[in-house]
């Protein structure tokens, strides 16, 4: 307020005063504003719920209340303000870590609690993540445009791809390779595609196909391949963690889980659009209920290694299946958001914005899903076996109630007749009819069995859910925190249109609405994380290097337009995959040669911004595949139920011992092998094969003398040199050993031998033999290596 001042009646200096009440009180403190970041930075790690040192949490006013710790309207009597206050310039009992209080946060505290220590309600007090809401890949889809450049070459012009690759070369002073040659560009291809080598057939007409378009027409081809499904069918169910046992002590065999393998593999080749196998995959017995190629997809949910030992200890029960339940969370978080929603379990998040609340409702959501045996038919089969069984059922239940009175007027005569004497009321023809009817009724029992079952799959059995479920205090079943509903992440509900359901919800109904947001067209994350994991398989490094991880812990994009370009792209395609394969490989950043450049290496190690293709070595599967396609014996046999790599042994638990030798029922694509956990495959294991007790996103490449030792002298190794020999003996002529050196390298390297290479193998074969020679051929690094 401003007043002028006069004394007796004469008019003084006029000035400018704020009146303040003698007694006024300073302002009300905001707790969430003031006093609650102070409990945030300093407290809420070592006293939550879940890490309740000293047995006080500071995220609710419940235990600083119960404990006394805080008397409202008297600071002089709180113990908290005692434990954080320095006292003779000694340090302050609290925090025991890091930075003490500063005294204007002292104030700030003591004035809260003189002003009766208010906690507004519904306030909780969390650990702040390192990442907020303003995450990169939490945000919306930035809709980029192709950058431009003047000095970019005029091949890469074309490709929007290009452009966005290029812009990042030339920021750090980098150029791009040339063009890869024609046989390195088909041999590259055909195995990103198929995971086969081309033919020396298929090279050669490439090579002499001088047509514009001949390489988009080879590209056309192989996305039309057979083996197109089964290579990328590969890529999924590793990230998936596809397998086909229990897992864990006993690890059953599951024999019945080989359609699920079997439905990817046809997706990929229909190409079904993500979004639907997304739907499939949490909700197929939903939305396709009666459609054994729609309801395989859900084989996703219990695909995972699962404990089936059991607990009579209702506690430790009750553990086993939260654990069942989290690992189902981790993989579809993971899977398809990119997100670790699994460290949320016992507390929010320590990285990321996502709270704990969040978890269980994911867990509401998948509390119906057991792992098991169910019938998947077709309403077509469904009704042809209660037709079959109809009228074998009316016959079995009428001779049933036939026999039961024959019965019990036989056992009546019986009674009578040790009571009092009299002629026996059961005729020998009664006798008979029974005998005949017992006959009747095993026959038609004999029928009955005889009509086909339906078939049974690994695929989940789906129960109930009932009651309200809970936050688990620290991931403990047994301590209940507040009640949650199956809702959306929080933490995107600005970026897609949030859901919460009620409890009343169908079981079905919760995993189905988690597909639709998941799949909604502004979601951010699904189409980021699905073009990530495509870049990443095609040049072995995603733009984000971490496929399954786009929070704080994973990787940072490279080049973070062209991802949400790609991303749009999905959408624009309609979620299919082979459009963005189309996208990438007819880049020219695709087609690049893998030549080493020292200078470009000096700036850029591991071509992450790919100034050249990064070479890679083949994955277990594709070494043993192509071992099996150039010696000749590969059996191109699609689909059913997969061969073995072990002799499988069960007693009280499964073992399960390596094959020393793999028979010509082995010799099918690995991608149909009957994978088991914790199983050792030599050769697949060898070259890294993972375990699928957990999702593999990323494959590693070691290289250790156990590789080289069983390229060499296993005996499928030798066998497959055998069948080589034996090929190239009848293709090139027995006696024309040239002609047998060039066939061999046109098989195993997509290319004829150099005349020194030639010479070397010619003398090889004379002194050893040409068994030895395929055998050399076989370990070489360029079989086995891509450029």
């Amino acid at each position: 307020m401003c007043r002028v001042i006069r004394y007796q009646g004469m008019i003084g200096v006029a000035f400018c005063v704020w009146l303040m009440p003698v007694f006024a009180e300073a302002a009300v403190v905001d707790f969430e504003r003031e006093v609650a970041p102070i409990l945030e930075q300093h407290c809420i790690r070592c006293h939550r719920p879940d890490n309740k040192q000293g047995d006080l949490s500071l995220a609710t006013f419940e235990d600083l209340e119960t404990q006394s710790h805080v008397t409202p309207g008297k600071p002089a009597e709180s113990y908290l303000l005692d434990v954080v206050t320095s006292v003779d310039g000694r340090q302050a009992i609290m925090p025991k870590e890091g930075e003490p209080l500063s005294a204007e946060q002292l104030d700030r505290l003591r004035r809260w609690i003189a002003d009766g220590a208010n906690w507004p309600d519904g306030v909780v007090i969390r650990e702040k993540p390192k990442a907020d809401r303003a995450w990169w890949s939490l945000q919306p889809l930035s809709a980029v445009e192709p950058p431009d450049s003047d000095d970019i070459p005029a091949g890469w012009t074309a490709s929007p791809i290009d452009r966005f690759v290029y812009q990042k070369l030339a920021e750090q002073g980098l150029t791009p390779s040339p063009p890869a040659d024609q046989r390195a560009l088909i041999r590259r291809l055909t195995y990103d595609l198929t995971g086969l080598p081309p033919t020396p057939d298929e090279v050669e007409a490439f090579l002499g196909d001088e047509a514009a378009d001949a390489y988009e027409k080879l590209v056309e081809r192989l996305l039309a391949s057979p083996g197109y499904g089964e290579q990328w069918a590969r890529h999924w169910l590793d990230v998936v963690r596809f397998g086909e046992s229990r897992g864990f002590e006993r690890n059953e065999i599951i024999n019945n889980a080989w359609h699920y393998r079997d439905y990817v593999i046809r997706s990929f080749n229909e190409d079904k659009p993500f979004d639907t196998f997304i739907r499939e995959h949490l909700a197929g017995d939903v939305i396709g209920r009666d459609q054994p190629e729609v309801e395989a997809g859900v084989t996703f949910l219990v695909a995972g290694p699962y404990d089936d030992v059991g607990n009579q200890d209702a506690a430790q029960a009750a553990q086993i299946r939260a654990n069942t339940i989290d690992e189902m969370i981790r993989t579809t978080g993971e899977a398809f958001l990119g997100l670790t929603i699994g460290c949320a379990r016992c507390h929010d998040h320590k990285f990321d914005p996502i709270v704990q609340r969040d978890y269980y409702g994911l867990y509401a959501t998948f509390a119906g899903v057991h792992h098991g045996n169910r019938t998947v038919a077709t309403a077509a089969q469904r009704q042809a076996r209660e037709e079959a069984l109809r009228p074998l059922n009316e016959q079995r239940d009428q001779l049933t109630r036939q026999l039961a009175e024959l019965q019990r007027t036989i056992e009546r005569s019986d009674t009578e007749e040790r009571v009092e004497p009299v002629e026996a009321a059961v005729t020998p023809e009664q006798r008979q009819q029974q005998a005949d009817w017992n006959r009747q009724l095993a026959e038609i029992n004999r029928q009955i069995n005889a009509v086909p079952p339906l078939p049974v799959w690994w695929a989940g059995e789906f129960k109930p859910v009932r009651g309200k479920f809970h936050v688990f205090v620290g991931g403990d079943p047994q301590r209940l925190g507040a009640e949650v509903a199956p809702a959306s992440l929080e933490v995107l509900d600005a970026a897609a249109p949030p859901y919460c359901l009620g409890d009343d919800t169908a079981e079905g109904q919760r995993r189905l609405q988690l597909a639709e947001w998941m799949t909604h067209r502004d979601h951010p994350l699904t189409s980021r994380v699905l073009a990530n994991r495509i870049w990443h398989y095609h040049f072995g490094t995603g733009i984000v290097d971490t496929p399954s991880d786009f929070g704080y812990m994973g990787g940072r994009p490279t080049h973070p337009e062209l991802l949400d370009w790609l991303a749009g792209q999905v959408h624009q395609h309609g979620w299919r995959w082979k459009p963005l394969h189309r996208l990438i490989v007819l880049s020219q950043t695709y087609r690049q040669s893998s030549a080493y450049r020292p200078e470009a290496a000096q700036l850029d190690a591991n071509s992450r911004l790919l100034w050249r293709f990064p070479p890679r070595r083949l994955s277990a599967e594709e070494i043993r595949d192509t071992l099996l396609m150039i010696a000749g014996p590969l059996n191109r046999q699609a689909g059913g139920p997969g061969f073995r790599l072990y002799r499988y042994l069960q007693d009280n638990v499964a073992t399960y011992v390596p094959l020393d030798e793999h028979g010509p029922e082995t010799y099918r694509r690995a991608v149909y092998h009957q994978n088991a956990r914790a199983s050792l495959l030599d050769l697949l294991t060898e070259f890294d094969c993972p375990d699928n007790a957990f999702s593999a996103p990323r494959r590693a490449a070691t290289t250790t003398p156990l590789q080289a030792l069983t390229m060499m002298n296993h005996r499928f190794s030798l066998d497959m040199a055998d069948f080589l020999a034996a090929r190239l003996q009848r293709e090139a002529g027995a006696e024309q050993v040239a002609s047998q050196v060039q066939r061999a390298f046109a098989l195993a390297c997509s290319r004829p031998a150099t005349a020194d290479e030639q010479d070397a193998a010619v003398a090889l074969i004379g002194e050893h033999g040409l068994r030895a020679f395929c055998r050399a051929l076989m370990n070489s690094n360029e079989m086995i290596y891509l450029p």
